[in-house]
């Protein structure tokens, strides 16, 4: 099974991979975190999505640290990989957005796979579940069986701003349906989001993505029938993204889908602000403290 991990935004994120801020003591970045879970859940074979400009210094910084490990490949997300009949609007410079970037792994993922994010932690157990999502699925229909593992709210909170999540609606296991909301931020024993003026409760233990995904390879055909959709819809905005939470929804309002939906009460880590990076430091030197870690992941 195969991991991808989406990284074409690092360098922009971050000012450049040179740049990139080791958080931990042994120069390790969370994204090795991500790949040593995946790998001891039986993970064999890493897809990175990355610019094609950063290819070398991402092999220099991360893939050489992990190809001695498990297989990997890069693939690069580009502005003009889009749909035949498109083309790209005067003035826009930056790709589509994590719908996109997921597409340009479709020549070389060809078994399921899960799709994360590079700079985002999301702890063992979501990748032992996706792992056993696909060693147990029963495909004998035509309804494509992806799945995802969502995160209790008040454990992806930060101390130092407000969030933006997708909040889940989730019924006998499955997703039925996920609403982005903005500016969320913890207030008493309760979270508000912003709703235009006004801030509307949510409850902590409410269930939200953290883009933690596990689909099969039909996918990527699935996801390019919505884009050109995306393409086609009038707009002047030429900033908008195409998000992969809402292209998997399309395909699942279609009937053409099921999601199911693994819980993890594990504490999303993120460095959404700069303020964040010494907590989540700290939070994983006490994981490898604790055990949980060995003190150098990708010791041989």
């Amino acid at each position: 099974m195969t991991l991808l991990i989406l990284a074409a935004g690092l360098g922009s994120r971050y000012g450049g991979l040179k740049q990139l801020d080791p958080i931990t003591d042994k120069g390790e970045f969370i994204i090795d975190f991500s790949v040593y879970d995946a790998v001891s859940s039986g993970f064999d074979k890493v897809v990175f999505v990355i610019k094609e400009e950063n290819l070398e210094i991402f092999r220099e910084t991360i893939g050489s640290r992990i190809e001695s490990k498990v297989k990997v490949e890069y693939v690069f997300q580009k502005l003009d990989d889009i749909p035949e009949g498109f083309t790209v609007p005067e003035g826009r410079t930056k790709p589509w957005g994590t719908a996109q970037a997921m597409l340009a792994a479709r020549n070389a993922v060809k078994e399921p796979f899960a799709v994360i994010n590079a700079d985002d932690f999301y702890g063992r157990s979501a990748f032992a579940s996706l792992f056993d999502h696909f060693k147990n699925v029963d495909n004998s229909n035509s309804i494509s069986k992806y799945c995802m593992v969502g995160y209790v709210l008040e454990n992806t909170l930060t101390e130092n701003g407000t969030v933006s999540r997708g909040v889940c609606k989730v019924e006998n296991g499955y997703l039925v349906d996920v609403i982005e909301r903005t500016k969320i931020s913890r207030c008493g024993d309760t979270a508000v989001y912003a709703d235009g003026e006004e801030n509307v409760k949510i409850p902590l233990d409410s269930i939200v993505s953290m883009n933690c995904w596990g689909f099969t390879p039909d996918i990527f055909d699935k996801v390019q029938e919505g884009f050109a959709r995306f393409l086609s819809e009038p707009s002047t905005d030429i900033k908008r993204e195409y998000y992969l939470p809402f292209a998997v929804k399309e395909i699942m309002d279609k009937g053409e889908c099921s999601v199911r939906v693994y819980s993890s009460l594990d504490s999303w880590y993120g460095v959404t602000y700069h303020e964040d990076r010494e907590f989540v430091v700290n939070s994983l030197a006490r994981l490898k403290q604790d055990g949980t870690y060995p003190q150098e992941l990708n010791k041989n």
